[in-house]
């Protein structure tokens, strides 16, 4: 009877798995064009530009890999804050040439952020995160 439980309980969490594995890979495939689109434009505010998506991804994203989401989008909701919190635009931003009434305190704060974006750390995410998608969905995060 033990046994018969155990076996059942093993079903409920692999079919409860598949389904969550299911849509997230329905969602990456749902986005991949959106995404590529917007990552390929050569906007300077491309990956803010992709926040919503890249949202969506993290909420459809099993639990296996929620830290690297967590990772990636953290740091990129990092960086719009600074922005926002600077009331840069940051399709315009040049931090060579920051726009006049721009403290450094808040330079620092978005040259901060744009380093968490851009760290070991966030970059590494993002390449599990694809590599997952391409072997577990069969479909890379971009085209």
């Amino acid at each position: 009877m033990r046994g018969l439980l155990a076996l059942a309980l093993a079903a409920a969490l692999l079919i409860g798995c598949g389904s969550d594995q299911d849509a997230y890979c329905d969602a990456v495939a749902d986005h991949q064009e959106e995404l590529s689109e917007t990552l390929g434009a050569g906007h300077p505010d491309a990956l803010l530009r992709a926040l919503d998506v890249l949202r969506d991804l993290t909420d459809e994203a099993p639990s296996d890999i929620a830290d690297e989401w967590q990772q990636v989008v953290g740091s990129i909701e990092g960086l719009r804050h600074a922005l926002d919190d600077a009331g840069v635009d940051a399709s315009t931003y040049d931090p060579a040439k920051p726009p006049p009434g721009l403290t450094k305190a808040q330079q620092r704060a978005i040259a901060d952020a744009a380093g968490r974006v851009g760290s070991a750390e966030t970059v590494q995410a993002l390449q599990e995160l694809d590599q997952q998608a391409r072997d577990v969905c069969h479909t890379p995060l971009t085209l």
